[in-house]
């Protein structure tokens, strides 16, 4: 018996555990889910992020279909985490209660068109608008991955409509095209020397701000991103409607070049903040991270930015993820027993990282930066909303929803199993076999079904086995992945690893290199290159 049989035969004697009953297990089954390692703490790390995912799901006020919560200290839903890119990582693990999540910020929407900023026991807040994914990004992918539910995107297409309409008449109030923030919440970046000396909030609502203080309102970049982002995608939406995308496609350009003219410094090549006073405000901040998430340049704008800044160990790039300040600022505060985003590393932004990095194709890079951070969570006592950016010891709370579903989703994008919205599977060849601190596994295996056929793969420090309803469909080295249609027909292969990797396919000695693209069909190869990580 190899470790592959080893661990093969763990999986499928697998369960899940002590999960109790309720929304997410059902919803797990279902789907047939399981995650197993032989050796070192990952799978007991795995038991208990369901668990605690599963003490975050729950109808708000008591009644209505359960949702997920942010957890932690914030018992409720806010639309610039749960309800985005947290149900976008849901989706694929419990679609109903992603749906549910989603769904309730257009249920509480005000007459006016502002959405809430978050949902609680009491009731929707609407003293910001706390806007970072972009909403519309993840109620498209979640319409893709779900069945293609056309009164759920109209109901969400009409919903955003209206709050792009609120935007547009409450927060440009300088006629520059782009989008202000009134206050810190409003970007969610609490204790950040980018809102040093404004107000936290806006005057009493979102619509207001306080016209005492003499740096207020911002043309923000990320704000004005996230619009150009939504615009974008409600354009799509739009199409698939069949309606008229072409007024949502000229916003969507007018945003981005406001977002240009107003917020871009061609010297320093980073976004910054336009204050009241006409002066860009030079705090090199995760800014950058949240514009790109929002799809903004092309693939050698993107090369630039991780060049210069998000792989740079001077800038972004601590051992321990992506940090919320520059390194080398004078301000940046590692304290990561706050909630802060004056330094730390914070999981909400290394949940919005695969994003853009997927976007651009740079898959090794995102793997090489993600494998510190599996192995500080897979040895944490807790979930934490921070990281200690130098240790990676948890710092700011517990029991938070965004660090238990970056962990789920880091070991199924890097060593599982993933549904994609495209209509096709990623089988994943860097299992966490080179974890440092005594958090490596020999092998693991994951599983999950697909439209009725059950998938599994197991791989260990140099082979990864795929299997289609218990025979086997491929073989390919650690540091590849598989590429496949959602019935298991062989697309792509894909460089994963951050140094270049041979291996056989059909018959043929095949040497990828990081990030390369091999089409299986036309033989054709594409590689956007591959930047190492710099001091």
């Amino acid at each position: 018996m190899t470790t592959l049989d080893d661990a093969l035969t763990r999986l499928r004697a697998s369960d899940l555990g002590d999960l109790p009953h309720g929304p997410l297990r059902t919803e797990l089954e279902e789907a047939g889910i399981g995650f197993v390692a032989l050796g070192g703490p990952l799978e007991a790390r795995w038991h208990r992020a369901l668990r605690e995912l599963h003490g975050s799901i729950r109808p708000l006020g008591g009644a209505g279909d359960p949702v997920l919560t942010e957890g932690g200290p914030y018992p409720g839903t806010w639309i610039e985490s749960t309800g985005s890119i947290s149900t976008e990582v849901l989706t694929r693990f419990a679609p109903r209660v992603a749906r549910s999540t989603s769904e309730q910020f257009a249920t509480h929407q005000r007459a006016d068109g502002l959405l809430p900023y978050k949902v609680v026991d009491a009731g929707p807040g609407f003293t910001q608008i706390q806007l970072v994914t972009p909403f519309a990004r993840t109620v498209w992918n979640h319409y893709l991955l779900t069945g293609r539910d056309r009164g759920y995107l109209r109901r969400q297409f009409d919903a955003m409509t209206a709050m792009d309409g609120w935007l547009a008449a409450h927060r440009d109030t300088r006629g520059t095209g782009g989008v202000e923030a009134f206050g810190t919440f409003d970007t969610g970046h609490d204790l950040s020397p980018r809102f040093w000396f404004v107000p936290d909030r806006p005057l009493g609502d979102a619509t207001t701000v306080d016209p005492t203080n003499p740096l207020v309102p911002f043309v923000a970049p990320d704000l004005t991103a996230n619009v150009a982002a939504q615009r974008a995608y409600l354009a799509l939406i739009a199409t698939e409607l069949g309606l008229d995308p072409s007024p949502w496609e000229r916003a969507a350009r007018e945003s981005v070049e406001a977002l240009f003219a107003q917020c871009w410094d061609d010297r320093d090549g980073l976004f910054y903040d336009r204050d009241a006073t006409g002066e860009l405000r030079r705090v090199q901040s995760d800014v950058l991270l949240r514009v790109l998430e929002c799809e903004i340049g092309d693939d050698a704008f993107f090369a630039a930015a991780l060049e210069r800044y998000l792989l740079h160990t001077g800038k972004f790039l601590a051992h321990y993820g992506f940090t919320s300040l520059a390194l080398d600022d004078p301000r940046f505060d590692a304290d990561a027993g706050r909630n802060s985003w004056g330094g730390p590393v914070n999981f909400l932004s290394l949940l919005r990282a695969p994003h853009p990095f997927e976007h651009h194709a740079r898959v090794a890079e995102l793997a090489l930066v993600s494998a510190p951070v599996l192995a500080a969570v897979a040895l944490a006592d807790r979930f934490p909303q921070c990281l200690d950016p130098w240790s990676g010891a948890p710092g700011f709370t517990s029991e938070y929803s965004p660090s238990i579903l970056w962990f789920l989703d880091a070991l199924e994008r890097h060593a599982g199993i993933l549904t994609r919205p495209d209509g096709t599977l990623w089988f994943s060849g860097m299992p966490p076999t080179r974890l440092d601190h005594g958090a490596a596994a020999q092998a693991v295996g994951a599983t999950r079904i697909v439209d009725g056929v059950r998938f599994e793969l197991v791989a260990d420090d140099s082979l990864v086995r795929v299997l289609r309803d218990g025979e086997v469909l491929a073989e390919v080295p650690r540091g590849w992945r598989l590429a496949t249609s959602r019935s298991g027909e062989p697309r792509a292969l894909v460089g994963l690893g951050a140094t270049p990797t041979t291996g056989t396919w059909g018959g043929a000695e095949i040497t990828l290199a990081p990030n390369d693209i091999l089409d299986l069909a036309t033989g054709a190869r594409r590689s956007p290159g591959f930047t190492a990580p710099r001091a």
